[in-house]
């Protein structure tokens, strides 16, 4: 219950988020995981942070059915619900962190989270000019999303990096024998 959120934080500082979006990071998952209200929040933290995590709430409650002919409408809606794009960071932060621990998800949820990551939540990272961090989720859900196409790359990429490696070693002992011939030993 704490490394999720702390990571989901820690994602927001990196960002360079206000404390308030780190802190509504911290407590994004309170109304799920616990019995606090959002009464009880809005006391303890604030009208601001109870509002930024009522907002990520809300987002969690949309849900992608693998229809494509939806996918713009979701990620409008996603755009739309949240009046602070705070809302959206924090949701993308929550969904990056959720990416890293896929594998600890039932298998038959993990291929349905990897693919609402690719047409949901990358894009919507891309839409917002944050291009590093829809490659991290692009990366963390390929293997789940297409297992198969993930084990092939993974081979022409074993292929092409044995291939580099024996040019190397060739350019490497090219250059030796170059140096001897030149006079160059501390090589």
């Amino acid at each position: 219950y704490f490394a999720h959120p702390f990571e989901t934080a820690k994602t927001l500082a990196h960002l360079q988020l206000d404390a308030k979006a780190i802190s509504a990071g911290l407590l994004h998952d309170v109304y799920e995981d616990t019995g606090i209200t959002e009464k009880q929040l809005k006391k303890e933290f604030g009208e601001e942070i109870s509002f930024l995590v009522a907002g990520v709430t809300k987002l969690g409650t949309l849900k992608y059915h693998g229809e494509e002919r939806h996918v713009e409408n979701l990620r409008k809606m996603f755009l739309a619900m949240a009046k602070d794009i705070r809302v959206i960071l924090i949701k993308l932060a929550d969904r990056l962190h959720n990416m890293k621990t896929l594998e600890h998800v039932p298998k038959e949820k993990q291929k349905r989270i990897a693919v609402e990551t690719l047409e949901i939540f990358a894009p919507l990272s891309n839409r917002l000019g944050m291009g590093e961090l829809k490659g991290k989720l692009e990366d963390l859900a390929f293997p789940y999303a297409y297992p198969k196409e993930f084990g092939e790359v993974k081979k022409i990429l074993k292929e092409k990096h044995e291939e580099r490696e024996k040019d190397l070693e060739k350019v490497k002992k090219d250059l030796q024998k170059e140096f001897l011939k030149n006079g160059v030993k501390d090589f």
